[in-house]
């Protein structure tokens, strides 16, 4: 099954781990990624830390934890290649329209895949 296919028809629960320039980390409750045409994978993003991390440090983490399923899951190692700023593109794939913040400004953020692992484990 493809990582597309994975996150289209699975429920789970995913974090974001950044971290700036200076190795400061955070960590924040994102949606599940969008798959793109070109194989690359995008975020929607308000302009906050993890946003700003993004900026100093391209590289980032992404785990989801599947609902219901124990200790079963993904982790995403990721390095950003290019954002787009409150495009046509990024309103198509928001997924909840209605949310607070509307009017703010957002951020849709590429990234390629270094590294694909399962939550728990190293794979093997």
């Amino acid at each position: 099954m493809s990582l597309k296919e994975y996150f289209n028809t699975t429920k789970g629960v995913g974090v974001l781990s950044t971290a700036d320039g200076d190795g400061q980390v955070d960590a924040a409750i994102y949606a599940r990624p969008h798959f793109m045409e070109d194989g690359t994978m995008a975020f929607v993003m308000r302009d906050r830390l993890s946003h700003h991390n993004l900026k100093s440090n391209p590289h980032a983490t992404y785990l989801f934890k599947e609902e219901g399923s124990g200790y079963r899951g993904k982790r995403l190692f990721m390095s950003k290649l290019r954002e787009e700023q409150n495009t046509e593109l990024l309103e198509s794939l928001r997924r909840k329209k209605d949310v607070y913040g509307n009017g703010a400004d957002r951020f849709l953020v590429f990234f390629k895949l270094d590294k694909q692992l399962p939550l728990v484990g190293d794979g093997k």
